[in-house]
């Protein structure tokens, strides 16, 4: 089962506009219960740029910097996840999206 606070290889193609496009990590932000009960789940995905705001925490992954865009969170089906590649401690990043969603 897919759980909250995993990263995984995420296609995130077909995109419109500002979108952020390809395949790319992504982190699973929603719930066990939802990732359980749904053919969907909610990411935020990863990237080595980007500018840097608030709702984009700087992060440790692999090794590497990263920035997590929390801004670009979606629901996305199952299907696009590729493979596992990792987790986030959920105190990373959290709090952020909390803070973000009130």
């Amino acid at each position: 089962m897919v759980k909250c606070g995993e990263v995984y290889w995420v296609n995130l193609d077909p995109t419109f506009g500002t979108e952020i496009k390809k395949t790319r990590p992504a982190l699973i932000v929603s719930p066990n219960d939802l990732n359980e009960a749904s053919p969907r789940v909610i990411i935020a995905p990863l990237t080595s740029k980007g500018q840097p705001l608030g709702c984009r925490p700087e992060i440790n992954f692999n090794n590497r910097p990263s920035r997590l865009l929390l801004d670009q969170i979606r629901s996305v089906d199952k299907r696009h996840l590729l493979e596992k590649i990792g987790e986030i401690d959920e105190k990373q990043w959290h709090p952020i999206l909390l803070e973000m969603l009130a």
